[in-house]
């Protein structure tokens, strides 16, 4: 195994759609901000979903939700993740485990990545319980339907998911 040096920084990556970004998101991110020296948000630009919030929107939300996190930065990226690792000096990838539900597809995510390259290592952290059921697509549905999304996503983010269905409709 490779050991890094103490001078290198240790820079996580945090990948996801964040179509929107919600409480259980954050919580992730803030469990990871003391671990690492940076903690990369990576905005997957995933052309084959349909998201309610366009990438730049996405990003822009996130920067604005994290604004009082130094540790944080947000990026947008496309294609495979290793690859922007690389680009970015990265090793590890942090992904949120709500339930042993996730546990199967992360895994095999993190296996394919490390065969993709073998240096890259995958951190799981787990939510408060109270986030442990969210999920991008269970929020947008609820909050379609009508539903109190209060408390469960940022308030800058449930304002603009507001405004996105008042022009909608």
């Amino acid at each position: 195994m490779t050991k890094l040096s103490p001078s290198v920084p240790r820079i996580a990556v945090y990948p996801g759609s964040f179509d929107p970004v919600h409480n259980g998101h954050v919580d992730i991110i803030e469990r990871g901000c003391p671990i690492f020296d940076e903690v990369i948000v990576a905005v997957l630009n995933n052309t084959s979903k349909d998201p309610l919030f366009s990438i730049d929107e996405r990003v822009e939300m996130l920067r604005e939700v994290l604004a009082g996190h130094p540790r944080c930065r947000v990026q947008s990226f496309s294609g495979l993740l290793v690859d922007f690792m690389r680009e970015i000096g990265a090793r590890t990838i942090v992904r949120g485990l709500r339930a042993v539900s996730d546990f199967e597809a992360e895994f095999q995510m993190a296996l394919m990545n490390r065969r993709l390259d073998p240096r890259v290592e995958t951190v799981f952290l787990t939510p408060k319980e109270e986030y442990s059921y969210l999920s991008s697509r269970l929020t947008k549905e609820v909050f379609l339907l009508g539903g109190d999304l209060e408390g469960l996503v940022p308030e800058a983010v449930l304002e603009r998911m507001r405004e996105r269905v008042k022009r909608l409709k």
